[in-house]
């Protein structure tokens, strides 16, 4: 049995579903399950933690660390760590995980696997399984030496555990010194999208070029509605402006696993296969019957994408109805 802390990952009063997927994770492994989480004013949502399988957590409140910061977070963490000593600690391979661990690691002098789709824990030990070579390869992580390992984890990779509201959790309120920053949160701007994130969002549909203008992106969005899908784009749908940088999926964007992943105009460059390809679904839509999409697809529908789309949305409807 190992000694895990999961570092809890929240926005805007909600912990993110990432963090129920490690800590579930964790536990049905039977390990001692720490939650370990940041910010000011977060007592009650802590306790939530419990619900997914934290034995304990760990609450860390500072003003400093209302707004997240990679300098305030990493030092924080850091400290409670050296204390606690853990034989292992994940974090969500979300663009704050991948910010702030890495800093932790350095922190303390150790070893760091990133991306991981898989995890297999043996006693006080872990092995992961991440991609390399933009995804075309899959190797299997050990870690040697001695301090805790840590390693961070594809959101959607491990899926959500059941919650049970009746297990509760120890709340440990933990002190940290984290002395003069260089950096301070001054603004957050929001972006004005209510849809769900790509790297969270269990369907999502994403456009490449093909759509030739940001209004056409809305027949992906009829289908979106329909689904409850976020809407993602190519690098070269984002850079003609069609779509936000928030939304691009691919080696310089977002990495995504979603239950369904449908690629509608996207031929399939390296770049982009490499942010979609552990989807479990995925269904392309091309006119090109050669383009290299439809190697990695499951489904493949050849046809254009402003007719075969509408008429999924129309179908979908239907299945929905009845």
């Amino acid at each position: 049995m190992a000694k895990i802390f999961i570092v809890a990952e929240h926005r805007d009063g909600r912990l993110k579903k990432a963090t129920f997927e490690l800590l579930g994770a964790s536990a049905a492994a039977g390990n001692e399950t720490h939650a370990l989480i940041l910010g000011e004013g977060i007592a009650e949502l802590a306790k939530e933690l419990a619900h997914y399988g934290a034995n304990k957590i760990h609450v860390v409140e500072n003003s400093a660390l209302k707004n997240y910061s990679a300098e305030a977070y990493s030092k924080a963490v850091a400290q409670v760590l050296k204390a606690a000593s853990p034989d292992i600690v994940l974090a969500s391979h979300t663009p704050t995980g991948r910010d702030f661990l890495p800093r932790v690691a350095a922190k303390l002098g150790v070893g760091l696997a990133s991306d991981c789709t898989q995890l297999s824990f043996d006693g006080s030990k872990i092995k992961v399984r991440r991609p390399i070579y933009a995804g075309k390869v899959l190797v299997d992580v050990e870690f040697l030496g001695s301090g805790p390992v840590m390693a961070t984890v594809r959101p959607n990779a491990l899926g959500v555990p059941k919650p049970d509201t009746s297990k509760t959790a120890e709340l440990i309120q933990e002190t940290v010194e984290l002395g003069a920053l260089k950096t301070k949160v001054l603004e957050i701007v929001k972006g004005s999208s209510a849809r769900p994130d790509v790297t969270e969002a269990p369907v999502v549909i994403s456009g490449g070029r093909s759509l030739k203008s940001a209004e056409n992106f809305k027949i992906l969005e009829d289908l979106a509605d329909v689904l409850g899908a976020a809407v993602g784009a190519s690098r070269a749908a984002v850079d003609a402006g069609f779509r936000p940088h928030r939304d691009q999926v691919g080696q310089t964007g977002k990495v995504v696993s979603p239950t369904l992943y449908i690629a509608c105009g996207i031929s399939g460059a390296i770049q982009h296969l490499a942010g979609m390809r552990s989807s479990k679904v995925i269904v392309a839509i091309n006119t090109d019957p050669e383009c290299p999409i439809f190697q990695a697809a499951d489904y493949g529908i050849v046809g254009d994408l402003f007719a075969v789309v509408p008429l999924l949305t129309q179908e979908f409807k239907k299945i929905k109805e009845h």
